[in-house]
């Protein structure tokens, strides 16, 4: 069976950033928090997610922890339970910053920063504002999830909290911050009084995130941090960020220098990747994955499968500059747990799970899985700079920055073997074609495996797609 023509042309390129993709990446919280105690497993992380020879990704999202009330303990994940930076001293009725509070995140930063190198493109966002901020006394949400969690006196001073933590990573630890999103799934029922899983914090949009929007942008240009971009307001899904960003006021529009979205939900994605080409928006797809399969017949590449669809999709739909995912580490397994809650322990890595990989504290070792490797055969072949080309629903293209290479990415989410036809005439019409290969188990399969290397002197090629397999082609 041969696929329709699949041609990669510069009529379909993004244009997006001026057509320049700035990357891939993930958020550091939770999993930063949890194995930042260990150096072993620091260093192991930061060269297996951000080095050359793993996912060479650049993109680190770091969490400003709000931090809960001391006297509550209903967070019972081991590693969501974020610290703050700003302590109430009850005594005195005085806050001061503890640098140190949030240490094993920042050890995974420093980490991460350095293996990226010249890439890296640090995001500092928040889950919630500080305990004593919050209208319920808790980081988690409000009593009542629907409505504002942020005191109403409390806009300025929240601004200012993100504002210092920004500049503190910035000026002290010598980590550029590139952008700063002071909100996260604002406008959802999520968080709640006293919650099992997270910090969270609901605001209206509207008003509510206008403010909070405005006075973030202003105490990070108070500082001289120009180069810092704002970005809003990561929404859970598609439908709300488009709802969220038509009720921005002219104001908040003018300090926001980037809109990211969540894909949790794609309702309404079409409509909202075109509404930012329209007005010329710079646009993240800033967070997603899932416990999802795209077959449960393939077996161990069942999750990888459905990833690597996920990321074509949601890139078609949006065009957005980067791909950020969620956990890259969701699971853990320790005999000890942590802070007196039991780890998760290892996924069923033949069905469905969050996260690429998954980490043993008792011996040390970070677990790779298939889907740490499908999401390779993208982060490790479309760089930072290069031009997101759209081709077709199962591939995706893109053009090297020094426009000589051209890649193409396919999924292959059917047991069977097929081939695939694609024309390159929009270029020059020989080179050498390198096929990069993920399929099978983690014990018997390919893991970014060189499958074969052809010569070509033709525009349109058939080249063969192995069942249940993502295949990189390398077009030089």
């Amino acid at each position: 069976m041969t696929d329709n023509i699949v041609k990669i042309s510069t009529k379909n390129a993004s244009t997006t950033n001026n057509g320049s993709f700035q990357g891939w990446g993930r958020s550091l919280c939770w999993w930063a928090h949890r194995i930042g105690y260990s150096p072993v497993l620091t260093e192991k992380s930061a060269k297996l997610f951000f080095g050359d020879e793993g996912l060479d990704l650049n993109i680190m999202r770091y969490n400003i922890g709000g931090g809960d009330d001391p006297s509550h303990k209903h967070i019972t994940r081991t590693d969501s339970m974020i610290p703050g930076w700003l302590i109430h001293n009850k005594d005195s009725d005085s806050y001061t910053y503890d640098y140190n509070a949030d240490s094993n995140q920042i050890n995974v930063l420093k980490a991460c920063y350095e293996e990226s190198g010249e890439d890296a493109f640090v995001e500092a966002f928040s889950n919630s504002p500080p305990y004593f901020m919050c209208k319920s006394g808790c980081s988690s949400g409000g009593k009542d999830p629907n409505e504002n969690n942020l005191r109403d006196d409390c806009y300025d001073a929240f601004a200012k909290y993100l504002a210092d933590v920004t500049e503190y990573i910035n000026n002290k630890l010598n980590i550029k911050v590139s952008s700063v999103s002071p909100m996260n799934e604002p406008d959802t029922d999520f968080w709640h009084y006293m919650s099992e899983k997270q910090e969270g914090c609901h605001f209206d949009p509207g008003k509510s995130q206008n403010e909070i929007i405005i006075k973030t942008a202003r105490e990070i240009r108070a500082r001289g941090l120009n180069h810092i971009d704002i970005a809003a307001s990561d929404e859970t899904s598609t439908d709300k960020a488009l709802n969220s960003y038509k009720l921005y006021s002219q104001e908040a529009k003018d300090v926001i220098d980037r809109i990211s979205t969540h894909t949790y939900n794609t309702k309404k994605i079409n409509s909202l990747g075109k509404l930012m080409k329209a007005e010329n928006r710079n646009l993240w797809m800033s967070e997603t994955d899932w416990s999802s399969v795209s077959s449960k017949k393939a077996g161990e590449m069942g999750a990888g499968l459905w990833f690597a669809q996920k990321i074509i999709s949601d890139i078609n739909a949006l065009s957005p500059s980067a791909w950020v995912m969620w956990l890259t580490i969701d699971h853990h397994v320790s005999k000890d747990g942590y802070m007196g809650n039991k780890d998760s322990g290892a996924p069923d890595t033949k069905g469905g799970y969050w996260g690429i990989a998954f980490a043993d504290h008792d011996k040390q070792e970070i677990i790779l899985t298939k889907k740490y490797y499908c999401f390779g055969q993208f982060s490790r072949f479309i760089r930072p700079g290069d031009t997101i080309i759209h081709t077709s629903k199962a591939t995706l293209g893109a053009i090297s920055k020094d426009k000589s290479t051209l890649t193409l990415v396919a999924v292959n989410k059917n047991s069977k073997d097929r081939e695939i036809t694609i024309d390159v005439s929009d270029f020059k019409q020989s080179g050498v074609i390198e096929a990069i290969r993920t399929s099978g188990t983690m014990d018997n399969g390919e893991s970014w495996s060189k499958a074969f290397t052809t010569a070509f002197d033709t525009p349109v090629m058939t080249l063969p797609l192995k069942g249940h397999s993502v295949t990189t082609f390398v077009i030089k």
